[in-house]
């Protein structure tokens, strides 16, 4: 094989957002993504942003190199689902790749119960976690103990959904819209939409369509990536960071970031931005750090500084086997 060809020697980060296939693991789709990179000669850091069960597919946002010391900031973005919901039955894991039992003889609700049913899901919620789930119970995965056999009941927490709408219904199926905060369970909402119409409910197929401003639109296939592909798809590492205020730098002023150094706010273009967390840009818009600024009048302090930044399409890519 030779060598990769001499690039700028400047880090590969950003983000690539995929499609994740039904049937397999967040982590197996983030490990195509990362076998792709380092076949091509790539050594860097993978993450993602944000778990899907094997049983859903859609956006999955995998973070490359330093952008994955800033997953936490994609993970809180709003998150847009597309879900069908089987009712007249019950499954152990709240979706179809549980042990599903029929409810006898189950009642048939109309549309208007189904969308006040869904309505009581709506706004700042406590919402249980499904048995089989990664949150944890006493130091220990809910699914390994409800895969023990264990009795598992986690304890409901808040989540905020913002709105869940109905599609279509035709008994016994339910095509639902949610867009919802952080930490929801889309399981969750068709065991409790079942348990309110007293007929059962599970979670048939899923489709995440849209994290924050990575939505399908931009989404790959992850199967039988190449390189190329890949690095097209590749978004800067400040996309990341959702609507935080962009403050560019000037060569000095960088310098001073990279050394760790506080910054005067009455010399940065701050504009209207306010006191708070502020991401710190070159001119041509690549994220050098994001820094907390606690008061108008108090200096600006990196927080998370990042290796420089580089564009995928100026850097000679890796020669391959011929």
């Amino acid at each position: 094989m030779r060598s990769r060809a001499a690039g700028s020697g400047r880090p590969l980060a950003g983000w690539v957002v995929v499609d994740k296939p039904s049937g397999e693991s967040s982590r197996a789709t983030l490990d195509r993504v990362g076998r792709t990179l380092r076949t091509a000669g790539f050594n860097t850091k993978t993450g993602h942003a944000g778990t899907l069960d094997p049983l859903a597919t859609g956006v999955l946002v995998v973070a490359v190199g330093d952008a994955t010391r800033l997953v936490e900031y994609v993970q809180r973005m709003p998150k847009t689902y597309v879900a069908t919901i089987l009712l007249g039955a019950s499954s152990d894991t709240d979706d179809a790749d549980g042990h599903i039992v029929a409810v006898d003889a189950p009642r048939v609700p109309s549309m208007s119960e189904l969308e006040a049913a869904l309505a009581t899901q709506v706004g700042v919620i406590e919402q249980a976690p499904p048995g089989y789930s990664a949150v944890k119970i006493e130091g220990r995965r809910a699914y390994d103990l409800a895969r023990s056999g264990a009795a598992v009941a986690p304890s409901p927490r808040p989540v905020e959904i913002h709105e869940i709408v109905p599609l279509d219904y035709a008994w016994p199926r339910v095509e639902i819209r949610v867009e919802c905060g952080s930490g929801t369970y889309i399981r969750s909402i068709a065991r409790d939409l079942g348990a309110a119409l007293g007929c059962g409910g599970y979670i048939a197929t899923l489709r995440r369509t849209r994290i924050g401003v990575f939505d399908l639109d931009a989404a790959i296939d992850p199967r039988g990536l190449a390189i190329d592909g890949l690095l097209a798809a590749l978004r800067p590492t400040v996309d990341g960071l959702g609507a935080m205020p962009r403050v560019p730098l000037d060569h000095v002023q960088i310098a001073l970031v990279r050394q760790g150094r506080a910054l005067d706010p009455h010399r940065l273009p701050l504009g209207d931005a306010n006191p708070g967390e502020l991401a710190l840009v070159e001119s041509g818009g690549a994220l050098v750090a994001i820094a907390d600024w606690p008061d108008r009048d108090q200096s600006v302090l990196p927080r998370k500084v990042l290796a420089a930044a580089e564009s995928p399409a100026r850097r000679p890519l890796p020669e391959m086997p011929d």
